[in-house]
């Protein structure tokens, strides 16, 4: 995992709105930060794969983001 990956990634958290963070299951959630993702950068299935995995250890870091932001 790239640092530009892991950068477009948080960008990408600090500026969705905090009720999709909030009210998407798990696996859609880390659906959904995927599919944004890879919409900044180009990554290859590989990459894909270790940012999903990435993203579902870090889902309790993300929903606490989104909930401090929300209250």
């Amino acid at each position: 995992m790239t640092p530009n990956i892991l950068r477009q990634l948080w960008s990408v958290v600090e500026t969705a709105q905090t009720m999709t963070l909030l009210q998407l299951d798990d696996s859609s959630l880390v659906q959904w930060l995927v599919k944004q993702t890879t919409t900044q950068v180009f990554l290859d299935s590989h990459e894909i794969d270790s940012l999903g995995d990435y993203i579902q250890s870090r889902l309790s870091l993300i929903r606490d983001i989104a909930y401090d932001r929300h209250y």
